[in-house]
């Protein structure tokens, strides 16, 4: 049994805690996957690059609007697949060659494998060879990410199924996908491929798409996504089963019995934290019902020298709030005397599908069901210059304020860039700027798209 000063578990967000400053601590990084976590390998940075290509492919769909006629003549999809996963690849594996075999990492040893724990600050890692070594360390970081959740359907195994794990590398594009899921995941990919030709459906068990965002936000993108996709929604799906090379997908809904057919099924209906494979209540570290490890406003566990960050202890579950935690924690472990708290006041999403959407701060539902005073604007994206240029007719900002203080209490945009035009908005909510001094202290470049953050804040009715 070894024993160390830190034990590192997991090597997205928890790896860049290391750095010069740790050079005297003895250290060990636990990975059982591959170097560099969900964000790099399987969820942020691929996702957006097929994002990025998907928006170039529809563009033909909309360009007659504006006079343009265009066709998409195909797509490459092993060109597209292998450009990604050309630059990704190298660099995980960079990552691990860097941890295991450079002179900066001298002090730090890497070990491949699943690791458990057994005791407090007792780790049990098993090795790929089948082999078991026992770590001990003063403090600790649970770092470990999260895994998607795979719905209890039977038949679903038999059938076979991708997630977002295995589904950007598919030899060829299917002719027909079907996506059970309806959240961020689910909108994303719905639009990657149905930009490349493939015919898409989604099926929902609730009543809309992307249902926890603001209400308004949901119901504009469900009726888009309708005009896109095959969109089922109020539908269980009850039964698996496979039919040569198709996959049939049986649902129970309003119509009663229905059965979808297609090539691919990518299943898409949320993650769950890998705190039981790390088995951390053996640890003696507290979970929380969704399975997430406690942590308090220093990111550390009941288990005194034990932290954790990230979708591991995080139900925001991003990459940016896993970062920032990153930080906290590097803090808090160099300077155990003077520790500084995490930030998670106005954490800000995106999801980066067609249109896109960005949100920071409360739903008017929330407001509505806490009781609290507030006033709203909605500011079309068709009302502005720059929206009469792009010819949209969909997009819009809602802002939610306080009326008696003018400070912003939530943002919600559907629409062309809504993940850049909201940084402006979340800035202000970071350092109490009123919406006010927000919209009359400063210049809006016109005829600029964030002009319809401007417009926005000028109708709201404060006090």
């Amino acid at each position: 049994m070894r024993n160390f000063d830190l034990v590192i578990i997991g090597t997205g967000s928890g790896n860049s805690i290391l750095d010069a400053r740790f050079r005297d601590w003895d250290v060990a990084i636990v990975e059982k996957g591959v170097f560099g976590g969900t964000c790099l390998n399987v969820g942020c940075i691929p996702t957006k690059m097929f994002v990025h290509t998907a928006d170039l492919a529809a563009t033909p769909g909309h360009s007659y609007r504006l006079g343009v006629d265009e066709t998409l003549n195909g797509v490459r999809w092993p060109e597209i697949r292998d450009r990604i996963f050309g630059r990704i690849d190298p660099i995980a594996a960079g990552g691990r060659e860097y941890r295991v075999s450079h002179e900066d990492n001298k002090n730090v040893t890497v070990y491949e494998g699943t690791g458990r724990f057994t005791a407090p600050k007792t780790l049990e890692v098993t090795l790929p060879d089948g082999t078991t070594e026992t770590i001990t360390a003063d403090k600790f970081v649970l770092a470990a990410g999260g895994r998607v959740v795979v719905p209890d359907v039977p038949g679903l195994a038999d059938a076979g199924f991708h997630t977002s794990d295995t589904i950007m590398r598919l030899d060829d594009l299917p002719r027909r996908m079907t996506i059970l899921g309806s959240g961020f995941v689910a909108a994303e990919f719905a639009h990657v491929f149905s930009s490349f030709g493939v015919e898409v459906t989604v099926v929902a068990r609730f009543g809309a798409l992307l249902r926890y965002e603001d209400d308004d936000i949901s119901q504009r993108f469900t009726e888009l996504a309708k005009d896109k996709w095959d969109v089922r929604l109020d539908r269980k799906a009850v039964r698996a089963e496979r039919d040569g090379d198709t996959v049939k997908l049986y649902l129970e809904g309003p119509r009663g019995a229905e059965v979808l057919e297609s090539d691919v099924l990518l299943v898409a209906v949320g993650r769950t934290p890998n705190s039981d494979i790390l088995d951390v209540a053996a640890g003696g570290i507290a979970v929380a019902a969704t399975g997430h490890v406690v942590v308090d406003e220093y990111q550390e566990t009941n288990v005194p020298g034990v932290y954790a960050l990230g979708d591991m202890s995080s139900p925001y579950e991003l990459k940016h709030v896993a970062n920032h935690e990153s930080r906290i924690v590097q803090h808090n472990l160099l300077h155990p005397d003077a520790r500084e708290k995490a930030d998670h006041r106005f954490v800000p999403h995106a999801v980066f599908t067609s249109p896109q959407i960005a949100a920071v701060g409360a739903t008017e539902r929330q407001l509505q069901l806490r009781g609290e005073r507030y006033v709203k604007a909605v500011q079309k994206y068709a009302d502005i210059a720059y929206g009469w240029a792009m010819e949209d007719t969909t997009g819009f900002v809602k802002l939610l304020a306080d009326p008696s203080t003018g400070k912003l209490l939530g943002a919600h945009i559907i629409g062309p860039q809504a993940p850049t035009v909201i940084q402006p908005l979340i800035q202000a909510m970071s350092f109490g700027l009123d919406v006010r001094s927000m919209a009359r202290g400063q210049y809006w470049i016109h005829p600029a798209m964030p002009e319809v953050i401007e417009n926005a804040l000028l109708n709201l009715e404060i006090d």
